[in-house]
């Protein structure tokens, strides 16, 4: 039907992608506490604790949680090697102290 205005192409009632269910998740409060957490750090924390989650989301959660734990080995850049073999060299022509007996003189 190439060709008769309003015929071909646009949006067709029922096409696409459904939308995805809304999962609600069960995450424990303590006592004197609100559910609003403020630090992400807190929230993440209680999410991957959180038993009854599903497997998937509290997963999720320690994945984004890694970086606070854990610091990557090796953290420095091409930058910060350069300069460690720089001064590492460098050591190597460091004058030496002087003797005592030319100094007192």
């Amino acid at each position: 039907m190439a060709g008769i205005t309003g015929k071909s192409g646009g949006k067709r009632p029922g096409a696409g992608r459904r939308p995805a269910e809304v999962q609600k998740l069960n995450i424990p409060v303590p006592l004197g506490e609100t559910l609003a957490h403020k630090d992400p750090k807190v929230f993440l924390l209680a999410l991957m604790n959180d038993l009854e989650a599903d497997v998937k989301v509290r997963s999720d959660a320690a994945k984004a949680l890694m970086p606070f734990m854990h610091a990557k080995l090796g953290e420095g850049g091409k930058k910060d090697q350069k300069d460690e073999a720089a001064k590492k060299a460098a050591s190597k022509f460091a004058p030496t102290a002087a003797p005592l007996k030319l100094v007192r003189k």
